[in-house]
């Protein structure tokens, strides 16, 4: 009898599932234009008055796959061309004084010259507030790596960089005049003065200048030989196009050249 029971107990149906309807969500684009005043600068040049073409310009829209026509206008809400509605007036782009300030209500002039126009960095560009500020600070804080570097160079090594500088006037300075204007030089110049502390060919060309101002090496009139100054002994010939002390400076890096460099450095002390 139990078994009959369990053999007719009742199948329960499940409910067909009954489909909501898919709400679309709104997806927003991603848009980072801050609506605000902008000021544009000419790069090269500050005339009483420049005027930018604001006409016969094209942008290629990536989207659409062609260039789109641009055109500044006094009473359409955009700068294509085929998106106007109606007749359009044409406007004109003026900087005075090399400089441009366009209000945030000129949402229009604004994304042409910000986003559009064809001669934006390169006839002018959009003046960055904090750019300027990290532009600057980077380059403070080069000059004080050049000046602290400067401080701790010995005097031949500045005497070296400003040889590059200043040339064979540098042998008739004293050793305090070097310290000054080695320091004058890295203030004005820190991404060169660096670049000149970290080549071994800078020293290398001194001290064959040097030697050659002592008259321990000789360079022909030619400037394609280099001699020893006490017999005349050829010692290496400059390649062609290269400058006589640079090639030197490489010379001496060589197995051969090393051997030169000790006897005259010996010579120098």
């Amino acid at each position: 009898m139990a078994k009959k029971q369990k053999n007719e107990e009742a199948v329960v149906e499940t409910p067909p599932v009954v489909e909501q309807p898919k709400i679309k969500k709104e997806v927003k684009p991603t848009n980072n234009w801050e609506i605000k005043e902008r000021k544009y600068i000419l790069k090269y040049e500050s005339p009483l008055c420049f005027v930018l073409r604001g006409s016969d310009i094209y942008w290629f829209d990536e989207k659409k796959g062609y260039e789109r026509e641009l055109k500044i206008t006094e009473n359409q809400k955009t700068p294509f061309v085929d998106e106007f509605q109606g007749d359009a007036r044409v406007s004109h782009i003026m900087f005075m004084d090399g400089m441009l300030i366009v209000p945030k209500e000129k949402q229009t002039l604004q994304k042409l010259l910000s986003l559009y126009h064809p001669d934006k960095d390169k006839v002018y560009f959009e003046y960055n507030p904090v750019q300027e500020a990290t532009d600057e600070v980077e380059v403070l804080e080069l000059e004080i790596e050049a000046l602290m570097a400067a401080k701790n160079v010995d005097i031949d090594m500045a005497e070296a960089i400003m040889r590059v500088e200043l040339g064979s006037k540098v042998t008739e300075m004293s050793s305090k005049e070097l310290k000054r204007d080695l320091l004058i030089y890295a203030k004005k110049n820190p991404a060169v003065f660096l670049e000149l502390l970290n080549d071994d060919n800078v020293v290398l060309r001194n001290f064959g200048i040097r030697a050659t101002e002592m008259g321990l090496l000789v360079l022909s009139q030619d400037q394609r030989t280099f001699s020893w100054g006490s017999n005349s002994r050829k010692l290496m010939n400059v390649p062609f196009d290269e400058h006589p002390y640079s090639a030197l400076a490489s010379w001496f890096k060589t197995d051969e050249g090393m051997e030169i460099y000790k006897t005259i450095e010996k010579q120098l002390k």
